[in-house]
């Protein structure tokens, strides 16, 4: 396999407009990108989307594996649905919580959400949601979290996020366990700053990393790292960038074989800090296997570029490479199998289905009112 392939399958792009920008399918098709990410600024009807999904995998140059592209949504609930001018108003995870607590404490409810999510993305040409969050909501003034996790008690967070996700996964979409190792506590937003954790680890290994071990143990498809600064870890170095994090804690110790996803290298948390060069090594560094690079296309370009110059003089770094587009692959395959363009008219029998509806009265019936 062409080291450059390798190296496209590291990254996801995002871009600006509803239609594919030339400068996105050369980086698609010239550098090999794996994957792209789309948001509000991309999607306006069911149209439009199934169009711009199907000429994201007509751009994508096949890398002699018939590998293709993965197409990738926030699609949480609550207020983080990038779909939602055309898809089901999923409730917020809070929500959710507190309907399967008034349910019982049965994880039902999330499990039947996870599908649902993946049943609506997938119709429209998405292979993966970037779902569950992860988060324990400990901190009532994180200005980032707060209703997208499913509660403050990290033993229902872990017991919903792993019922949502298999929900997800059944259903065919790879689902991604974020941020770890948690973002609930922060004060600070990461998309506008650098946040800090000092807690001790103790108080780590019992709130905020006891949901993503269940991930781990539960199969989930992919991690994605926070922007967070973590003391009693690495004071100086993000979780994202961290060799002191990522790998001591995701690989070793939980024994995680997945992909391991940076959050957005435009945010400010990062981008403030770190030229774009040293981003992607230090993450190469720490076991990053997949770079979001969600706006700046130009960004993006310059961290594929630096990826390549840094495999191509060091072998270790070849190696880690190709170790990582291995992992991006071996989901693709999992999830993804041979692209079929999506059918508008197909999707549109999907999209708010009256079985979807009658799943999100459900919940908000359950959910106490204040």
């Amino acid at each position: 396999m062409a080291l450059r392939d390798d190296v496209g399958q590291m990254f996801t792009i995002g871009f600006e407009g509803l239609t594919l920008p030339l400068e996105a399918a050369a980086l698609l098709h010239d550098a090999r990108v794996g994957g792209a990410i789309l948001f509000v600024r991309n999607l306006d009807n069911v149209e439009q989307v199934c169009a711009l999904n199907t000429s994201i995998a007509a751009a994508s140059q096949d890398d002699g594996e018939n590998t293709p592209p993965l197409i990738s949504v926030d699609q949480e609930g609550g207020r983080v649905q990038r779909l939602l001018a055309f898809a089901t108003n999923v409730p917020s995870m809070r929500d959710v919580g507190a309907a399967c607590a008034a349910h019982g404490g049965e994880p039902d409810l999330a499990y039947r959400v996870g599908a649902l999510l993946a049943r609506e993305v997938s119709c429209l040409g998405f292979g993966m949601d970037f779902a569950p969050v992860m988060d324990v909501d400990t901190n009532p003034d994180n200005p980032i979290i707060g209703q997208r996790s499913f509660s403050r008690d990290p033993k229902v967070v872990s017991a919903l996020g792993v019922a949502l996700l298999r929900g997800m996964q059944e259903a065919g979409v790879a689902a991604c366990a974020k941020h770890f190792p948690g973002h609930g506590d922060t004060d600070v937003d990461s998309h506008l700053a650098l946040p800090r954790l000092s807690h001790e680890m103790d108080r780590l290994n019992a709130v905020e990393l006891l949901p993503f071990e269940a991930a781990v143990k539960a199969g989930v498809a992919s991690v994605m790292t926070a922007h967070v600064v973590f003391a009693a870890l690495d004071d100086a170095v993000p979780a994202t960038l961290s060799p002191k994090v990522l790998t001591p804690l995701l690989r070793d110790r939980m024994g995680y074989q997945g992909v391991i996803i940076s959050d957005d290298l435009d945010m400010k948390a990062v981008a403030d800090h770190f030229p774009t060069a040293e981003m992607v090594r230090l993450g190469l560094l720490a076991g990053v296997d997949h770079f979001l690079c969600c706006r700046d296309l130009n960004r993006a370009r310059e961290a594929v570029e630096a990826v390549h110059r840094l495999a191509s003089s060091d072998s270790a770094m070849a190696a880690r490479v190709r170790q990582s587009a291995e992992r991006v692959r071996a989901l693709k395959r999992k999830f993804l199998g041979t692209y079929a363009p999506p059918d508008a008219r197909e999707a549109m029998a999907i999209l708010r289905a009256p079985a979807h509806e009658k799943l999100v009265e459900q919940i908000r019936a359950l959910v106490p009112q204040v």
